[in-house]
């Protein structure tokens, strides 16, 4: 019998949280403000390696007062095995400096404020949002496109598009759990290569025909 993409939804959602009942973001932090950093880090770099480096920094800076008061360089020079530093040193001291003048030294708490920041996109935006204040977002990363693809629940054509399919099949109270559920199971059991379809315990059941040729 054909499925639905509700249903099919609700299978890879039931599926899901049997592989991961409890999810904690994998970023450690302790405020909105060291998720920020940390989130900024994250792009192009594994959480491990964010998890290592963000202790050097932040025994030096933890808050954006301490923050600016760095060099760029001296930013750059504790972030570089997380790559891209130019341009995430530049972005972090920025984006500290944005806060204290204009959000009085808070990490603003509205997706345009937030998105406004240097380094600061929709998705680390929408992390930030849901994690840190608990607002309900959607973050889509290269696992939740891949595999909102895979098992047909989106079209792929973008990841916009992907955050409004994926946001209009589930209900708003399973995104927080759902986003960081298919990003482990991206990881761990579908990834972008040698995946065999048959085998994922997911793209098996709902998964896209044109995987399995």
């Amino acid at each position: 019998m054909t499925m639905t993409k509700k249903e099919k939804a609700a299978f890879a959602a039931a599926k899901l949280g049997e592989f991961y009942p409890r999810t904690t973001i994998p970023l450690d932090h302790v405020d909105p403000y060291t998720l920020l950093v940390a989130v900024v880090l994250s792009a192009q770099c594994t959480d491990k390696k964010v998890n290592e480096i963000t202790p050097l920094l932040f025994a030096k800076a933890r808050t954006p007062q301490q923050m600016t008061k760095l060099r760029v360089d001296e930013i750059k020079d504790i972030i570089r095995p997380c790559g891209l530093a130019p341009a995430k040193s530049k972005g972090i001291h920025g984006l500290s400096r944005i806060i204290l003048d204009k959000h009085n030294g808070k990490v603003p708490d509205t997706m345009e404020e937030l998105e406004a920041l240097p380094s600061v996109g929709h998705k680390t935006a929408s992390v930030v949002m849901l994690q840190a204040f608990g607002v309900p977002a959607f973050p889509v990363d290269t696992h939740i496109h891949r595999l909102a693809w895979r098992w047909t629940l989106s079209t792929g054509k973008s990841v916009d598009r992907t955050e409004a399919d994926l946001k209009k099949l589930f209900p708003e109270e399973q995104w927080a759990d759902l986003h960081l559920r298919i990003i482990f199971f991206g990881r761990e059991h579908c990834p972008a290569k040698a995946h065999d379809p048959l085998k994922c315990p997911i793209c098996s059941v709902i998964g896209r025909r044109s995987l399995f040729r």
